[in-house]
């Protein structure tokens, strides 16, 4: 994805002049305002340049997560594979849902996760270790990045890589701008993004923070483990910020449940702080659901966050192809 406009990289702690409105894809109105008032007073306060610090979710946050995540058809996509080698696993779970396209199975473990029953989880978890167990760091990244540069979404008629949210990358470029440091910090898999993290968003690969398998030295390669090292959901998310980054940070983002964690941990006393909620209620250029957000938009209220209306807020959703305004 190509943002409308990319400024070049900033380090960490620098700033660059900004353009009359560096938010052009966004509607004038409350979100955008509170954006625009928290970068001016991040400025007029000299807050330091190391204490510049903001978090994004990626899933439904900064690109499109449905009809399913982006990740979980790609590991789909290898599920079929293995079944189509063994037929013995297409009685299981998740390769029968894979094998069935049986994807109200795979979205119902998601949904039931947000909303706290993880009695499922097991089940989809032990199909994604299983799938790339033994496979290179190297090859893992080469077929993820190959995967979002060709495979189309099911629905919107573009690429994966052209799914990112044109917004969100405005933002991400005014605050690189403003000398932040931005990281994502997703349940989606860290080898997963990091291959087009920069492209996509202008955020190196080194601050990628998501879920990943343990790994191991063999045969002269780092190989992929059929073990969870972490699962960067709900209340690891702050844990991961701190223990990769050490600091709290001034500005998150997210959409879900899985984010409020997140979201009470950049709150702070001393200083003022901003939390962004994604609002999917847009049907015609994306999708229209609160289901896995309930809670977030309902502390959202009570707290003080802000909700971002993707219909009201966002001129265009997408990057246009071929002419066409998304």
């Amino acid at each position: 994805m190509a943002a409308p406009h990319h400024p070049e990289e900033v380090s960490r702690g620098s700033e660059t002049a900004l353009p009359a409105d560096p938010l052009p894809s966004w509607r004038e109105g409350a979100a955008k305002q509170a954006i625009l008032d928290f970068v001016k007073w991040v400025a007029s306060a000299a807050v330091p340049p190391e204490e510049r610090v903001a978090v994004f979710d990626n899933d439904g946050t900064l690109w499109c997560e449905k009809p399913m995540p982006i990740q979980l058809d790609f590991i789909l996509r290898r599920l079929v594979v293995m079944a189509e080698q063994d037929p013995a696993l297409r009685t299981r779970q998740p390769w029968q849902a894979a094998w069935t396209r049986n994807y109200d199975w795979l979205n119902d473990v998601i949904t039931q996760h947000y909303r706290g029953d993880d009695s499922q989880v097991g089940a989809l978890v032990s199909g994604v270790l299983a799938a790339f167990a033994e496979v290179t760091v190297d090859d893992f990244e080469a077929d993820a990045d190959r995967f979002l540069h060709t495979a189309e979404h099911p629905t919107l008629g573009r690429t994966y890589l052209a799914c990112g949210y044109v917004p969100m990358v405005e933002l991400l470029d005014l605050l690189a701008a403003s000398g932040f440091a931005n990281y994502i910090v997703s349940g989606g898999g860290r080898d997963f993004m990091r291959p087009i993290s920069m492209r996509m968003y202008r955020v190196p690969r080194e601050r990628v923070i998501g879920s990943s398998v343990t790994l191991a030295w063999k045969d002269g390669a780092i190989v992929h483990s059929a073990e969870m090292d972490v699962l960067d959901d709900g209340p690891e998310k702050p844990v991961r910020i701190w223990s990769r980054i050490g600091r709290r940070p001034l500005l998150a983002v997210g959409n879900t449940n899985g984010d409020i964690p997140m979201l009470q941990f950049i709150e702070r006393q001393d200083r003022p702080s901003l939390r962004m909620l994604i609002l999917h209620d847009d049907s015609a250029r994306e999708f229209d659901y609160v289901t896995g957000a309930e809670r977030a938009l309902e502390l959202a209220g009570t707290n003080g966050w802000t909700v971002v209306s993707m219909k009201n807020d966002w001129t265009t959703v997408f990057e246009a192809l071929q002419g066409n305004s998304f």
